[in-house]
């Protein structure tokens, strides 16, 4: 089958691909930017790209027309705590009238649960997107999920920041509100199982595993299988304003993203039937043992996907991002240090591993603190990380900084500032055919304050930068 997979550099779509194309599916993905689908050259060489912005007006033959089946992962609430109802209207009405020029017979949508009267405005908008799609010229298969459980997904990195790092929590009503979480694993067979099944055709269908629990419930379940004590004391005075500032700057979530989440945390999200479960015979694991799977995962550095490597973690929409690859060279202040690598293999795997729990090699209580700064600012801070310890692909979050390139063969690495700062910076690391290792910051400087800014961390960087190079090239 020809499959069109939309928001296929998304969280779901990233784990939904592979497991297509092991079943010999012809995929075409639809993306923003061909540069931030983060997947390897083989699987690239396998998949057909569309770059495509639903929310911009349609395009006449940008899709193949035979295509058969079609996944809509598209999300917009997390690219704003406003307006995103209007997105993902305008976005589902132009994909309804570009799967009219296709013969696409079933298209599969992953919503959310939606069966309490009073809706918070993010699942309120999930349902009216299933409007829109049942007025499409295909057979659709809607699948309703609340929690999701998995290594990378939101809501599982937001208990894990939350239960790893506050042993003592004061927390608002909300966690007392029911909802029933399910594994990232089995959410993945059911959006599989259902292509091609002629009993899903335009119907909808709840899943969700088989616990029913309240916030609170899944905080101390995940104690529970770390290992960990956690005491929770609940307050009934936390407006949805405070719960998202809380959630911001103990989590590694952005505002945005926490206050849409607060929002919708004060429904009850809990499946209303298990027909699915019982037309595809998939059992669904529980809570704990959802958290156990993420945990191998983790521990075995195979997080293939993460809610952090989405823009819903960046400063830029993508088409602002898509700009900045090439780096300025008027207008701008630089810093270029070059040094020779002592072993230059070693030194790139330096470079591919830098950031996240590796840190940056060279006074990392530095930027830790650069980071607090961010983050009090408002900013991402250091808290994303990196989804993988050394593996980088175009698109990745890392620290506070986006991969704009990330080519091993060219030796060549080029990160984006996300942090706040009164202009636009860029740090460059490539490897030449003398061994030489050049690291370069750029930066274009926003009026008098952007120039203040560099002038007056100067010194830190010269400290900063040549000890990072000193440790990349040392053998």
């Amino acid at each position: 089958m020809k499959i069109l997979l939309t928001g296929a550099n998304g969280y779901i779509g990233m784990r939904v691909l592979p497991l297509l194309l092991d079943s010999g599916h012809e995929v075409v993905c639809a993306v923003r930017s061909a540069d931030r689908l983060s997947v390897d050259k083989e699987t690239k060489s396998k998949i057909q790209i569309v770059e495509v912005d639903l929310l911009d007006d349609v395009q006449p033959d940008l899709f193949p027309k035979d295509i058969d089946a079609a996944y809509y992962l598209v999300h917009s609430m997390t690219s704003s705590n406003s307006n995103f109802s209007k997105k993902e209207r305008i976005t589902a009405e132009n994909f309804n009238t570009y799967m009219k020029a296709t013969s696409v017979k079933q298209v599969i949508f992953l919503s959310g649960i939606v069966n309490e009267d009073n809706l918070s405005e993010h699942l309120e908008s999930r349902k009216n997107v299933e409007s829109i799609l049942y007025k499409g010229d295909y057979n659709l298969t809607v699948i309703r999920a609340g929690i999701i459980v998995g290594s990378g997904s939101a809501s599982f990195e937001i208990i894990r920041d939350l239960c790893e790092k506050l042993p003592v929590m004061i927390t608002p009503k909300w966690v007392n509100t029911k909802c029933q979480p399910i594994g990232i694993r089995d959410v993945l067979k059911f959006l599989t199982g259902v292509l091609e099944k002629p009993e899903t055709y335009n119907d909808s269908f709840d899943i969700g595993g088989p616990d029913v629990l309240s916030y609170k419930d899944m905080m101390k379940g995940y104690a529970k299988v770390r290992g960990l004590k956690l005491t929770i004391f609940n307050v009934p005075v936390m407006t949805p304003k405070l719960s998202s500032y809380w959630l911001y700057f103990v989590t590694s979530t952005s505002y945005k993203l926490a206050a849409n989440l607060v929002d919708s945390m004060r429904i009850n999200v809990i499946a209303k039937d298990h027909r699915l479960q019982d037309i595809l015979g998939i059992k669904p694991h529980t809570y704990e043992e959802a958290i156990e799977m993420a945990f191998v995962k983790i521990e075995q550095n195979q997080v293939i996907s993460s809610w952090k490597d989405s823009k819903v973690s960046s400063r830029y929409s993508q088409k602002d991002l898509n700009k900045y690859i090439k780096v300025p060279k008027y207008g701008c202040l630089h810093d270029h240090q070059n040094m020779k690598a002592s072993d230059p293999d070693l030194a790139l795997e330096k470079i591919w591993a830098i950031g996240g729990k590796n840190g940056w090699y060279y006074a990392n209580f530095l930027w830790k603190i650069r980071g607090y700064i961010d983050k009090l600012a408002g900013g991402v801070g250091l808290r994303r990380g990196r989804t993988n310890p050394d593996k980088i692909n175009p698109g990745d979050s890392l620290d506070f900084w986006r991969v704009l390139m990330a080519d091993k063969e060219e030796k060549r690495l080029l990160l984006f500032a996300e942090m706040r700062v009164p202009g636009e910076a860029w740090l460059e690391f490539f490897i030449d055919e003398n061994n030489v290792v050049h690291q370069n910051a750029t930066f274009r400087p926003k009026g008098l304050r952007g120039r203040l800014y560099w002038y007056s961390m100067l010194p830190f960087h010269y400290f900063i930068f040549n000890g990072m190079l000193t440790q990349i090239c040392k053998s």
